[in-house]
């Protein structure tokens, strides 16, 4: 089997670059997940999705960051199975070195890392792109619309709900189609008005619900059904995923904590190795300081677990 013939050292050398800046990246994702912990209805937490969803440089850097997600993942895979080709004949005894249990297992918690990766990104990256259904929010003035207050205050004129004054018009529309045969127009207008229901209907509900938030600023624990009636009616609305509520929904069960915490024991397995691995590869250590690179390799690696994990145990206590 013929792979593309780059050295060994330059793909540990590609690995370890791309590590080290996922090892960035986490800390920063553990920082921000700790929002969530604040009792303000989400506000910080959803301010901070907001902003990560709607600003184009961190958008174009979500592409960058699956791609070096992917690029570590294959990188890895590529370097252990040409190291495994370069030797197809096995020790007649196995070699009893002194590597730590985690780096043998490196390319195993790599793997089990990237299936909860999929599952995570199902939970919630795949809700923002629209491929896996979600709850959502939107801003309350994107559905302030001139013809949605309008409809509201003319029903209201004539002494009706919405809904009792549609239901009137389309009666009068029929009597007029028999009468006068052809009420397209009529029937085109009506049906716009019952999607402008659908809004008010929402608002509505929202309001009874007490899911508008923020000091009226927000609209939460919106449907998929009811975000795809305000892309239909409001397209400029643009409705967001709300992974606050998504998130403490998720951790208030107990299997969902349990399947998260597997998965940062998971990771700290992984970043056991992966923090000194680093250093080592990119020829950043020295018998002065090993040392202390390696416990700065314990305490990021504790750091960044505890804070990932502290969250959904929290949360599911309540707290």
């Amino acid at each position: 089997m013929n792979l593309l013939k780059i050295h060994s050292i330059t793909k540990k050398l590609l690995v370890a670059l791309v590590g080290a800046f996922l090892l960035l990246f986490l800390l920063f994702h553990a920082t921000a997940n700790l929002f969530v912990l604040r009792h303000d209805e989400g506000a910080w937490y959803s301010a901070f999705c907001h902003f990560m969803g709607t600003n184009w440089i961190v958008k174009a850097f979500e592409i960058v960051l699956l791609g070096v997600i992917a690029l570590h993942i294959l990188l890895t895979l590529w370097l252990a199975l040409t190291n495994r080709l370069a030797r197809p004949v096995r020790y007649h005894e196995a070699s009893r070195s002194k590597t730590h249990t985690t780096s043998k297992l490196m390319v195993w918690t790599g793997i089990l890392i990237f299936v909860c990766l999929i599952i995570h990104f199902c939970d919630f990256y795949f809700v923002k792109l629209g491929w896996v259904k979600g709850e959502y929010m939107v801003k309350t003035e994107k559905l302030q619309s001139q013809e949605i207050m309008g409809l509201v205050q003319y029903s209201q004129q004539m002494g009706l709900t919405p809904e009792e004054m549609i239901d009137e018009l389309e009666a009068q529309s029929a009597m007029y189609t028999d009468e006068n045969g052809d009420a397209t127009e009529v029937e085109e207008y009506i049906g716009k008005m019952r999607d402008q229901l659908g809004i008010i209907n929402i608002v509505q509900r929202a309001s009874e619900e007490g899911n508008i938030t923020g000091d009226g600023e927000w609209i939460r624990h919106l449907t998929y059904d009811e975000r795809q009636t305000l892309r239909k009616v409001l397209p400029e609305s643009d409705p967001e995923p709300d992974f606050y509520y998504m998130v403490r929904e998720k951790f208030s069960h107990w299997h969902i904590v349990l399947g998260y915490l597997f998965f940062f024991f998971v990771i700290f397995m992984h970043l056991r190795h992966a923090f000194p691995s680093a250093f080592q590869t990119l020829g950043l250590n020295n018998y002065k300081y090993n040392n202390i690179i390696e416990v700065l390799g314990k305490i990021y690696t504790w750091l960044v677990v505890l804070m990932f994990a502290i969250v959904p145990i929290l949360v599911y206590l309540g707290l």
